[in-house]
Formats: C-alpha cells, sequence, structure tokens
C-alpha cells in the first residue's frame, strides 16, 4: 500500500473513531430491549448541564427552609395555612415538551432532565440525576425509582401522575419515587397523585410536596392495595426528612388506606426521622408514628385535618407512638383549629 493511501486510511479511521466517541457521549437512555439513544439533544446528554455541587440548586430552585414561621391556628385548608397545593408545586414553565420514552433507564452520570413532558417512566442506573420542571405521566409500576448503589437523585418542581386503570398492577401503579437505594434522595415542589404508596422511602429529604388523589385498587392478589402519601419500612441507612408538605389519602379505608404518613417497622425498627409542619389528612391513622422500638423520631407542628374524619384519620391523628424511645420528641402538634394532639403510648 503507498504511503498516500496509508495515510488517507488513518484520517478515515481517525474519523470514524471521532464519530463513535462522539455518538457515545450522547447516549443516555437504554430501554430493556438494549436500544441506546438519545432523547434529548445536549441539554440532555451532556452531563455538565448538572448544577455543580455547593453552586446552588438547578434552574434557580430555593431548598427546603429550616426557619420555622409563626404557626397558624384555625385554618380552613392547606393554602389558608400557607402549606403547598397546586398553585405552589409542579413545572414553572407553561410549555413542556413531549417526550415518549416508556419505561426508561438513565445510566449517564450528572443527566438533567428540564422541561419535559414524558409518557413513561425513569429507572435511574446513574449518580447525580436531576428531574426539574418536568412531568411524568407513568405506565408503569413506578414514575422514577433509584436503583441499589446509585446517589444523588434530585427531583424538583415536577409533576407525576398516572392513569388510573392503566398501571401494571392490575390497573394500580405502585409508587411516584421509590428509593431503593441506601443514599438520600430529594424530592421538593413536586404535585404528586394516582399513586398507591406515593413517595416510598427509608431515607430522605421530602419537602414542599402536594401529595393527594392517591387512588385505590386492588393489586395482583385480588387484596386492596394499602395506600400511603409518604411510606417508610423502616431499616433507613440515612435520616428521613418529611417537612412542610401537604399529605392527603383520601382512600376510604375499606378500600386499603393506611396513612398520610406511614413509618412502619416491617424491615427493621424506623429511625432517624423528621415529621416537621406537614399537612395530614385521611388514612386509618393519619400518622403511623414507627412503633415500640422506634428511636429518633421527631414530630413537630404538624397540622391534623379533619377534612375527611374529625381526627385526623378513621380511628384518630396518631398510632403507634412510642414516647419512651430514645430521642423520640412529640411537640407541637395540633388539629386544624389549633386543638392540641396528644398521641397515646401503644405498643
Amino acid at each position: 500500500m503507498s504511503p498516500l493511501a496509508r495515510t488517507g486510511r488513518r484520517k478515515l479511521l481517525g474519523a470514524v473513531l471521532l464519530t463513535a466517541v462522539l455518538l457515545f457521549s450522547l447516549i443516555t437512555f437504554t430501554g430493556f430491549g438494549g436500544t441506546a439513544v438519545c432523547l434529548g439533544g445536549a441539554a440532555l446528554c451532556d452531563s455538565r448541564a448538572i448544577t455543580a455541587p455547593g453552586a446552588g440548586s438547578p434552574s434557580g430552585t430555593a431548598g427546603p427552609s429550616d426557619a420555622k414561621p409563626p404557626v397558624r391556628r384555625g385554618c380552613a385548608g392547606p393554602k389558608a395555612c400557607g402549606y403547598p397545593d397546586a398553585s405552589t408545586t409542579g413545572p414553572r414553565i407553561a410549555t413542556l415538551t413531549p417526550q415518549s420514552t416508556g419505561n426508561a433507564s438513565i445510566r449517564t452520570d450528572g443527566t438533567v432532565i428540564s422541561g419535559w413532558d414524558i409518557t413513561g417512566s425513569l429507572d435511574i442506573y446513574a449518580d447525580n440525576v436531576t428531574v426539574v420542571d418536568s412531568r411524568i405521566t407513568s405506565t408503569n409500576w413506578w414514575g422514577i425509582n433509584l436503583r441499589p448503589g446509585y446517589s444523588g437523585l434530585r427531583i424538583l418542581h415536577t409533576t407525576i401522575t398516572a392513569v388510573p386503570g392503566k398501571g401494571p398492577n392490575n390497573g394500580g401503579s405502585d409508587y411516584a419515587v421509590s428509593n431503593m437505594s441506601t443514599s438520600s434522595v430529594e424530592v421538593g415542589h413536586c404535585d404528586i397523585s394516582v399513586f398507591g404508596d406515593a413517595l416510598s422511602m427509608g431515607q430522605g429529604n421530602l419537602h414542599d410536596n402536594y401529595v393527594h388523589d392517591i387512588v385505590p385498587f386492588k393489586n395482583l392478589d385480588g387484596e386492596w392495595q394499602h395506600t400511603n402519601a409518604v411510606i417508610s419500612n423502616g431499616g433507613g441507612k440515612g435520616k428521613l426528612i418529611i417537612r412542610h408538605n401537604t399529605l392527603i389519602n383520601p382512600t376510604p379505608v375499606d378500600k386499603g388506606a393506611s396513612a398520610a404518613i406511614g413509618l412502619f417497622a416491617d424491615s427493621a425498627p424506623v429511625t432517624h426521622t423528621v415529621v416537621d409542619r406537614n399537612w395530614l389528612a385521611g388514612g386509618a391513622y393519619a400518622l403511623y408514628a414507627g412503633g415500640k422500638d422506634s428511636s429518633g423520631i421527631e414530630v413537630t407542628d404538624n397540622v391534623f385535618s379533619p377534612e375527611f374524619f374529625p381526627s385526623g384519620g378513621k380511628y384518630g391523628a396518631v398510632a403507634y407512638w412510642n414516647a419512651a424511645g430514645k430521642g423520640n420528641v412529640w411537640s407541637g402538634n395540633r388539629m386544624a383549629d389549633g386543638t392540641p394532639v396528644v398521641p397515646e403510648q401503644q405498643p
């Protein structure tokens, strides 16, 4: 082969390799069939688009505030008392870009999804993924799911819902956000509805969300699915913070309602959990509080609403509160009219 031919061949090979590298860097989603395609252009596929640590929240999002506002009494509803509703949650932009992703997997660290109207679901196999100012209408068991071993998931100013009767669990959908990892997940300023157990995790930072209109369904076993706006099954490896949310479970008790917040020791004792300044309504009890082996549970300044039942839940405001648990604190909790809520010590 002549030197000129060898030179041309090297240039051709170099061009092919460069093209392959560029295509690889743009691949973000990998479907269940193994076909990979980038659906969102540079804004989604370039991991540098994510906000750097310490540089603030994406798109100007304000984080949760620990400052406690003055206590308001005699509230007719969550909005009147300064709690989240449809006007303060969900996307802050009017026009979203439709994306029929299907049940898609994200495998690129630092991915940012912004301004999308997704039909499908997101399965996260990557670190430091952010979903912001978007809408997800799930066609899966979940809207967003963080897989074991991954961390840094943030879901902000996003609507997550499903179509009743169209989910995979005998027509139902289980989790708006599921955290299968041992790291924290941040969910803030989100509008969430339909799912049976809307926010499911043992560790995370759940703030300023509006969870409402949970839809009952019979699961694949033919039984009514138990429903909770927030659920923890215990055994979390980090801290679970549930702060300044509106958590409403309208499901009838005879159709599976458990709680607005269900802290259950199903896997292990419930520990290191903050339940602070939430509006709670519905369920058998509005709050299941961890049980006899719980510790480090702080329940402070929450409002229990009588919008479904006079005491917040059908059978009362709170069950399974362990006043003797190490680090457990109950303070400032009240009905919407200001009447203090004092839990009974239960086994």
